[in-house]
């Protein structure tokens, strides 16, 4: 009897640990599948998310991300702190902000890595063709915008760059597949604020040598009419066009009021440029083959939140974070400012550029905006084209 007790519970034993294995197995597939499965939405969700072959960016220092960095000259730097102090590297790069700007967010956008500066791989065809960045601080429409920071990439200079980095890409990939790319890229352009900001913030002898505001203005869209052909033949095809913001309201314009009101003339005739850039795109599209753009109205987004911060959860719209004096713009970001602890709620990181959190509203916003401020498409619309 007691023999057979033994057998029963030899059995009952076997069987647990039968059973024990089997749950193991099992949970070992269950593993399986969901990390597989995983795989396989994060697979679908990249390729999905990557709906344009390469980003390159011209501009200014509000998408400029460390191509000054390598300009020797240049007093147009932000690879200091407090810059990035958000970035997520909490370490400077070059990025006139708390952390990205708005050139990250676009790549990010399009599911492409950041475009690298120019001069960072300047010796590296194969990093040209997901895209780069030729953006330098202080670069304007024209050559001498630049003067007041001592040495910039003009924007003419950084369309000769492109005409370095298409040759390089033929030679990487060849000719026909060179142009696929160049035809399918996105070519984003925010460049003009510097050139608006320079010719009223210069002396009215200085004015006078460039004429009046409307014949300024009239020279910019002929200058950057002449920029986007020579991109165009270069292989562009797809342009986004970022208009010039209400660059009166930043605080160095604001400072120079005794009211802190927005410099007026400054947002009038950048207003006024906006309006020609708009008449250049639309002409180009009967003009050149294959010309698609969008136009982003980053004046009235703008203006937007500075007129209604609250509802993009902004409570400072005047003052800089980062900076000294007045308005923190008195001084810009050193490491010897003060900043504020709290920068998603200010819609300006220093006296001339937007927080990190102000830049992410402008690109989703131009992402996937309505026709009131992205059109006649937007970027997603342009990109999947």
């Amino acid at each position: 009897e007691r023999e057979r007790e033994r057998e029963r519970e030899r059995e009952r034993k076997l069987e647990k640990e039968r059973e024990m294995e089997m749950n193991l197995i099992r949970s070992r597939l269950s593993l399986l599948i969901v990390l597989g499965s995983l795989m396989l939405i994060l697979e679908l969700n990249s390729a999905r998310a990557q709906i344009a072959p390469a980003l390159f960016v011209f501009g200014d220092s509000l998408v400029d991300v460390g191509n000054n960095n390598h300009l020797l000259l240049s007093i147009a730097k932000a690879n200091f702190p407090h810059n990035g102090i958000d970035f997520p590297t909490h370490k400077p790069t070059g990025r006139f902000s708390n952390g990205k700007n708005a050139a990250d967010f676009l790549a990010e956008k399009l599911g492409l890595p950041s475009s690298p500066p120019y001069l960072s791989v300047v010796h590296n065809s194969s990093n040209f063709l997901t895209g780069v960045s030729f953006a330098s601080g202080g670069a304007g429409i024209f050559d001498g915008t630049d003067q007041l920071y001592g040495q910039s990439i003009t924007m003419n200079k950084q369309i000769e760059y492109l005409a370095t980095v298409q040759g390089k890409m033929v030679q990487e990939v060849g000719q026909a597949g060179a142009d696929k790319i160049l035809s399918k890229a996105v070519f984003a352009i925010v460049i003009g604020s510097n050139d608006i900001l320079g010719y009223f913030g210069s002396s009215p002898s200085s004015q006078l040598k460039k004429g009046t505001p409307q014949e300024y203005v009239d020279s910019m869209l002929t200058a950057v009419k002449s920029q986007l052909k020579r991109i165009y033949d270069l292989g562009g095809r797809k342009f986004a066009m970022i208009g010039i913001g209400a660059v009166g309201c930043c605080p160095s314009q604001r400072d120079r009021n005794k009211t802190e009101a927005c410099n007026e003339a400054a947002n009038l005739w950048a207003s006024t440029y906006n309006q020609g850039l708009q008449s250049v795109l639309q002409e180009y599209t009967t003009q050149l083959k294959d010309f698609q753009y969008t136009y982003f109205d980053a004046y009235n987004v703008f203006l937007n939140l500075i007129q209604q911060p609250a509802t993009y959860g902004f409570k400072e719209v005047k003052a800089a974070c980062c900076g000294l004096g007045n308005l923190k713009a008195k001084v810009g970001c050193t490491p010897f400012s003060s900043y504020c602890p709290n920068r998603s709620d200010h819609v300006f990181w220093d006296f001339y550029h937007p927080t990190e959190a102000t830049a992410r509203i402008l690109v989703e916003t131009a992402f996937d905006g309505p026709r009131q401020y992205a059109f006649p498409l937007n970027l997603r619309q342009l990109a999947s084209l």
